[in-house]
């Protein structure tokens, strides 16, 4: 079932009433559709020195940042901060850090759109949620729906990652519709195994009018692998964050939305625990 027939559905009233003419995606620019490696590819020279000069730029900030301090600023201050706003949605450019998925990757019937909220201050992720599978003869459970931060790169595309070492603690202004959320954060791996590693922690939000103002200690996060808890736990490795993204798969199907106001981290000089849950040692000495 298509996004737009959820309006005949009495639960899909508040998705109308608010969003009546942004239930569809913009079809995709010309020059955004896939080419077969068969086809021509059209060299731009301009585009090239237009790169290069963003390559070097990116490149002299990098260096100019290492001799003031980390991320540009003074060593005392760094080492002090208690609050640091990562993402804040204040402009059409702030979602481009962001990326939406759904089952639709995978057959399913699932939808995911993102905007901008009222005023361009807000994030408004929304669309509905399909748990029927695709009839592939393989897929046995489907029904999911993202959102996730881009990863940071450095000049020359190299990899960049957030440091939080200094926090302890995610920041979260949101509001949504009462359903709970996966709140997903990805690390550095050593291994390409490990690339679907991930550190979850849910997000239960109250729904109604309200913003929530949300803090979960990083300690409170566990380890799992695609979709499944790991035995083998340890903490996050806070210097080497690549994204964050918040997943629906309540298995309730229907119209969903989650307003974010922006994320951040602090430092909680009352929170103590290291981690919260219990560490396996594989090979004890006793």
């Amino acid at each position: 079932m298509s996004l737009p027939k959820l309006a005949r559905i009495p639960s899909a009233r508040l998705l109308t009433s608010i969003l009546p003419h942004q239930l569809l995606q913009p079809p995709p620019h010309p020059s955004h559709q896939h080419k077969f490696p068969f086809q021509p590819v059209n060299f731009s020279f301009s585009k090239g020195i237009e790169g290069i000069k963003k390559h070097f730029t990116l490149l002299k900030k990098e260096f100019s940042e290492r001799l003031v301090g980390p991320e540009g600023k003074p060593l005392l201050e760094h080492l002090l901060e208690q609050n640091l706003v990562i993402w804040e949605f204040r402009g059409p450019e702030s979602l481009e850090q962001w990326t939406v998925s759904s089952d639709q990757e995978i057959g399913g019937q699932s939808e995911a759109l993102l905007k901008l909220g009222r005023n361009d201050n807000t994030c408004f992720l929304y669309g509905a949620l399909r748990s029927t599978p695709p009839r592939d003869g393989e897929t046995r459970y489907s029904g999911y729906c993202s959102m996730r931060s881009k990863k940071l790169l450095a000049s020359f595309d190299r990899k960049k990652h957030h440091d939080w070492s200094t926090f302890n603690t995610l920041h979260l202004r949101v509001r949504g519709d009462g359903r709970p959320w996966m709140i997903n954060i990805a690390t550095e791996t050593y291994f390409s195994h490990q690339k679907d590693d991930i550190y979850t922690y849910f997000l239960y939000t109250r729904g109604g009018p309200y913003w929530q103002d949300v803090k979960i200690p990083f300690s409170k996060f566990f380890l799992s692998h695609r979709g499944r808890i790991q035995d083998d736990q340890h903490p996050i490795w806070l210097d080497k964050v690549n994204t964050i993204g918040f997943t629906l798969g309540d298995k309730a199907d229907g119209p969903f939305q989650l307003e974010i106001d922006f994320v951040g981290v602090s430092k909680d000089y009352a929170h103590t625990e290291e981690f919260a849950y219990e560490m396996y040692e594989r090979n004890p000495k006793n």
